[in-house]
């Protein structure tokens, strides 16, 4: 699959590569996260809810590169979320493969998937996109409920937590969680590279001008495939990773439900912006977490938050921050 750009149709995209300047400032960021998560269990914060953010965080950024790089609303990323938390689950399970096989089985799986309902989705744009994704998904939620391997209504459960490579046990939460504080730092990285790589230049010209990206001479189809499989697989991985934490692979994985969830932790953070769906996923599991005694309240809670983030913050916590800056400099 060609998707290279000529030299002229590049110099032509209307899509300005970033300055170093920002460039920096962003690796500066990544960096400062990074140190106080490596720290973060140790001054109290608890590894299997720094995990559960990690995991959603990793989810959002997978959205993300969707709908702010390249303008595409999927309302389906939880089906890619979900079978990969089912297959991996069921491959530690039942076939008794290590943890690291059975999450790149799970993310293989969200590649094929992606490539398949990406192909399909694809020819159409704006709200009909987005029923596309949301019918497609719904589809694979109506399969894992009657699917033999997934369990039905009670899932799969006691996901055993085999060692990493045959040789590292992964049973202790502090072990796991630098393994998936490992994961999730890789595929950050690919995400930060992507946009910041001539082909995710061309990405956000498709997501500001499609017609005039199309005149330049751009194949649009097959960027926007390509974008929505990766978008997929590291949706794909994340799941992987939350079934191996929780050794859990449950319906609430592939609901509708958590495809509006990853929307409002894209959006609250802020979309189209690095970090922003990093800080979104952490302000809304966090929100689930510590305010959890209220029931059924939370929801009305998340509610008004996501009201006054949308009237306060336009553009996303982070997105709003980082304009404010933008001004003052």
């Amino acid at each position: 699959m060609n998707v290279s750009a000529t030299p002229a149709s590049s110099a032509a995209s209307p899509a300005a590569a970033p300055s170093v300047a920002s460039g920096r400032n962003g690796l500066l960021l990544f960096a400062a996260f990074l140190a106080i998560m490596l720290v973060l269990p140790f001054l109290g914060g608890y590894p299997l809810f720094l995990m559960k953010v990690l995991c959603f965080a990793l989810f959002a950024c997978a959205f993300n590169l969707l709908i702010g790089f390249v303008g595409l609303l999927s309302f389906g990323h939880a089906m890619f979320f979900g079978l990969a938390a089912y297959v991996s689950g069921h491959v530690v399970k039942v076939l008794g493969w290590n943890i690291e096989m059975g999450i790149l089985a799970g993310a293989a799986v969200a590649a094929l998937l992606g490539l398949i309902t990406g192909a399909i989705a694809i020819r159409r744009q704006g709200i009909y996109f987005a029923m596309v994704t949301l019918a497609l998904s719904q589809m694979v939620y109506f399969y894992c409920l009657q699917a033999p391997f997934t369990g039905g209504e009670d899932g799969i459960q006691s996901i055993p937590r085999t060692k990493l490579f045959g040789l590292i046990d992964m049973k202790n939460d502090i072990t796991m969680y630098y393994f998936v504080l490992a994961i999730f730092v890789l595929c950050f990285a690919l995400i930060y590279r992507t946009i910041h790589s001539p082909f995710g230049q061309v990405l956000k010209a498709i997501r500001e001008n499609e017609p005039r990206a199309i005149s330049l001479g751009y194949q649009v189809d097959r960027y926007k495939l390509l974008a929505f499989v990766l978008s997929a697989t590291l949706a794909g991985v994340a799941g992987a990773i939350k079934a191996q934490v929780f050794q859990l692979a449950s319906l609430t994985d592939v609901t509708w439900q958590m495809s509006g969830e990853v929307v409002l932790m894209t959006l609250v953070g802020g979309m189209g912006t690095v970090f922003g769906p990093v800080v979104g996923a952490a302000v809304i599991i966090g929100m689930q977490n510590y305010l959890a005694s209220l029931g059924e309240w939370v929801l009305v809670v998340q509610g008004l938050i996501f009201v006054i983030v949308v009237l306060l913050f336009r553009k996303g916590i982070v997105g709003e921050i980082a304009d404010r800056f933008k001004r003052k400099g």
